[in-house]
């Protein structure tokens, strides 16, 4: 356990060039008094570290100072390389690069474990896009990774609706969701979100500018996310539901905020465990689909029209299943 923290400690002085005590103990999770009973260690070890004293200061590697590490375990080495499974990458122009990287870590094993790509490339295949969509990376997608590596201006020429648009965009970002790949950018003073494959053409600009140093893209993109689900809904039904009928609402509506919701603001079961909720949906005629693959586990309070469209559909189902003679 020691021995890998003291391995963790010296890469992070390796990458960060200069950590204090107090930022090295949060990333190791553990107390600053550790900390330092590490760093002798690494010392007495015959690593070259050595403390800045003042504001700017904190634990450093004499300059060029770089350890080969052969500790590796089997299974860091072959997680590593599912980092270089082949498509986004390559999508972004960076396939050469992923295998170069490859080749350098690859060398850098012991024997033992030069299988690793191999195996990993034997178990583990990355399909990004959807089922029905064809996989063709958009034909600006290498510009723009190139400017997002190097913080250059771009200006897009973006395509919405029926007509064309210019934007001056600072590009902070890739992100590939359900094979499709959108570009976050500050515009002016706002952080914007484009399709790629909606962008018609790229001019690069070897202007640099400056990103926030704390700007979190994950952070960033995840909000965005919710927001615009959470803004799809815009209507909301009043219902009572079975015990059955609350469990199968989880299957089927198709934004999990609005089972969430309904499960939340339900009242209590009355004697035959049925529950009276409101559902967020994205419209009438969107919950009468999700609503009626319920069938007699749900009862329509509110609105009155899609309680007479639901009576309607079960009395034409109804009608189906009667007895010829009854008919």
């Amino acid at each position: 356990m020691r021995a890998a923290r003291l391995i963790s400690l010296l890469l992070l002085l390796q990458a960060r060039e200069a950590m204090t005590a107090a930022e090295l103990a949060r990333e190791l999770e553990v107390s600053e008094r550790t900390v330092y009973r590490d760093i002798v260690a690494l010392s007495a070890a015959g690593v070259p570290v050595y403390a800045d004293r003042g504001r700017a200061g904190g634990y450093r590697l004499l300059g060029g100072y770089r350890t080969r590490l052969t500790g590796m375990t089997r299974d860091e080495a072959e997680a590593l390389f599912l980092a270089g499974l082949p498509g986004p990458a390559g999508d972004m122009g960076l396939a050469d690069a992923v295998a170069a990287a490859e080749l350098k870590v690859l060398a850098a094993l012991p024997p033992s474990l030069r299988d690793a790509p191999t195996r990993t490339g034997q178990r583990f295949h990355l399909d990004v896009p959807g089922w029905y969509a064809q996989h063709a990376p958009p034909p600006w997608l290498a510009d723009l990774a190139g400017a997002v590596w190097r913080d250059r201006v771009v200006t897009l020429h973006y395509r919405r609706g029926d007509r064309e648009v210019t934007r001056r965009v600072h590009p902070y970002g890739l992100v590939l969701k359900n094979g499709i790949w959108y570009l976050v950018g500050r515009v002016d003073a706002d952080l914007r979100t484009y399709r790629v494959d909606r962008i018609v053409d790229v001019e690069p600009d070897e202007e640099a500018f400056e990103r926030e140093p704390d700007f979190d893209l994950p952070a960033y993109w995840h909000a965005q996310a919710e927001a615009f689900l959470r803004g799809m809904l815009r209507a909301e039904v009043r219902i009572r539901l079975s015990p059955a009928g609350l469990r199968q609402l989880k299957h089927r509506s198709d934004i999990p905020f609005g089972y969430a919701e309904a499960v939340a603001a339900a009242d209590e079961p009355d004697e035959q465990g049925w529950v009276t909720t409101r559902l967020p949906v994205e419209s009438v005629d969107v919950a009468y689909t999700q609503l009626l693959g319920l069938g007699p586990e749900v009862e329509v309070l509110d609105p009155p029209d899609l309680r007479a469209r639901l009576a309607e559909a079960a009395a034409r189902a109804a009608a189906l299943y009667t007895a010829p003679g009854d008919r």
